[in-house]
């Protein structure tokens, strides 16, 4: 890097430095705090990561095994950090390959910055080598994409892109940078990051008048419920949740984002909401007078049928995004804002109370459920194991401290039900988009997020083989993670429908695996198989006193179904028990 003056007539004279793009992209990657990024070279981003050779002090780099590893890697980096995460990719199929991720970060509100590497400015639209219009196919998940053709616009727009990223609703960004822009030279003046955009209001205005409209309906109420989601833990407003119901006496309950908000062993947290949640979450949002909803979107999987849904409550959303307030619950008072601003000023407001008739309804809907369902589920007496009975025994061996990233399916739904935690952003899942595949990447991610906690991926036979690749990240990188696969030989979720709507018709549901311990020993991973119950606790004890990664395979009951369950078309107070 060469230094020249740009002004001989000051005393003090004042240098720039003459930098090229991939140059411009590091050093602004560094002024943002960043100290870590997932990646895959190749022909279109090769300046930046010929660039990168010399930043390696500074900036580390994980090289996983797939693009779609890697945008799910700086997903649960990003989710168990609070940092924004970082992910590199090359042009055409790099590009394309992170699509599902970004799509899965959108709908999750979860922060990146994705840079990718494209074909030469002048070459664009040409159909080139490993070409793809990258911007129009991101435009609809992502919060904010652009092309780079210039290197003189890197500073501005990566200042914006980590601005739009992290700032109101957490997002996905993009940013496209053309392989001529990445080796231009120009003088660079610094890095300022971006704290302002006119028309963008990342935060709206918060009205004291819907706070006091709010409170007044609260205080009125004689059943009240509220509902949170991963709105709390996205503003960092745990405590100033936990205050707001302690104080209000209101009991809670969560979406699957919203998990490990508040601590699943608080005296008002009444479990899960939705289509696999708890009986009286469920029940009781039918019969309460005002739903105050916090930091959710009522999903569809929480709302059952929506013209059965809490008709009978007034209903109190605070959402820092004003979009989804009203979108698929009318609410008789939106209060706009981010809940670390508002929840204090309503708590302010609320009446100190308890209501001890109220909240022993959803305790007898608990000793209901409890009997039919959890016990048995949890202490089966039956031969094969249950996921259920899996996840008691890491609770009753991690003490709710460690961090679970679950995938998707039945075994994610079982983790979401019983794994009990203490601190927040300890549940790492994918919600909204629902990707198999997530889990070991992201887990890979949460623990370079989180290097002092236990991490514990828990994933199905089925969305393990869809980026088991990234077993190879784990053998380069030497990180500690726990690999917990509940193996039922079925594409268990899937199969559950074809069971209860389709009359046992189970089309291309069966699905064989390898021999998971012969793979992992492969990547030099260490590995058990367990298929009978005395054998179980010792396993998952060992697994988890294990110095680096380990993969442990629980063989459980091939059709185990999950309830309680709210049929789809149905309203969330028809949920099933059985």
């Amino acid at each position: 890097m060469e230094a020249v003056a740009v002004s001989k007539e000051s005393t003090k004279q004042k240098l720039v430095t003459e930098l090229s793009g991939s140059q411009a992209v590091l050093e602004a990657l560094i002024a943002e705090g960043v100290d870590t990024i997932f990646g895959y070279p190749g022909g279109a981003i090769m300046p930046i990561y010929d660039a990168l050779y010399d930043y390696h002090e500074k900036l580390k780099h994980i090289l996983v095994r797939h693009e779609q590893g890697g945008i799910h890697a700086g997903q649960g980096f990003a989710r168990t950090s609070g940092k924004v995460g970082v992910v590199f990719a090359t042009s055409g199929p790099g590009a394309t390959n992170l699509v599902t991720g970004l799509a899965d970060a959108q709908i999750d509100s979860t922060p990146l910055v994705c840079i990718t590497g494209q074909v030469f400015a002048h070459l664009l639209g040409t159909d080139a080598f490993q070409e793809t219009d990258v911007i129009n196919i991101t435009a609809p998940v992502t919060k904010w994409n652009y092309q780079i053709t210039d290197a003189t616009e890197i500073p501005e727009v990566l200042a914006k892109a980590f601005y739009i990223a992290k700032s109101g609703r957490p997002g996905p960004v993009l940013i496209d940078i053309t392989k001529n822009a990445q080796l231009q030279k120009f003088a660079y003046t610094g890095y300022v990051k971006c704290s302002h955009i006119r028309s963008y209001r990342p935060k709206p205005i918060v009205r004291q008048e819907f706070i006091e409209e709010a409170a007044k309906l609260i205080n009125e109420a004689e059943k009240p419920f509220v509902v949170f989601g991963q709105g709390v833990i996205l503003g960092k407003a745990e405590k100033e949740f936990k205050c707001f119901i302690e104080k209000s006496g209101i009991p809670a309950a969560w979406t699957i984002l919203g998990l490990s908000a508040l601590p699943t062993d608080h005296p008002l947290n009444m479990g899960m909401l939705g289509m696999h949640g708890n009986y009286g979450p469920n029940v009781m949002t039918n019969e309460c007078d005002v739903l105050i909803a916090i930091g959710m979107r009522f999903d569809d999987r929480v709302t059952g049928r929506l013209d059965k849904y809490a008709k009978q409550a007034k209903v109190i959303h605070l959402d820092i995004d004003p979009s989804e307030i009203d979108k698929n619950v009318k609410a008789s008072v939106g209060v706009w804002g981010d809940c670390k601003e508002t929840l204090p000023l309503l708590t302010k407001l609320v009446q100190s109370k308890v209501y001890p008739t109220w909240v022993e309804k959803f305790r007898n809907y608990q000793q209901e459920e409890e009997a039919q369902v959890i016990f048995d589920e949890l202490h089966p007496d039956t031969d094969e194991m249950t996921m259920g009975e899996v996840i008691r025994v890491l609770n009753e061996l991690t003490n709710g401290d460690a961090v679970v990233v679950t995938d998707v399916g039945q075994h994610q739904m079982v983790a979401c039900r019983y794994a009990k935690f203490n601190e927040t952003r300890s549940n790492i899942t994918s919600g909204g988009l629902g990707t198999m595949g997530f889990a070991l990447p992201a887990a890979i991610g949460a623990k370079f997020g989180v290097p002092d906690r236990t991490v514990v991926a828990i994933i199905g036979d089925g969305g393990v083989q869809m980026t088991i690749q990234e077993l190879g990240t784990i053998m380069q990188t030497g990180i500690d993670v726990k690999i917990l696969i509940l193996n039922n030989r079925f594409l268990g979720m899937v199969r559950q429908w074809q069971q209860l709507f389709h009359d046992k018709r189970y089309s291309f549901v069966d699905i064989a695996s390898p021999d998971y311990v012969t793979v992992a020993k492969g990547y030099g991973i260490a590995g058990n198989s367990v298929n009978e119950r005395v054998n179980l606790r010792s396993a998952i004890e060992a697994m988890l006193l294990y110095k680096g990664s380990y993969l442990l395979e629980v063989m459980v009951g091939k059709e185990n179904n999950v309830f309680p369950m709210v049929p789809q078309g149905c309203s969330v107070s028809e949920i099933r028990l059985k």
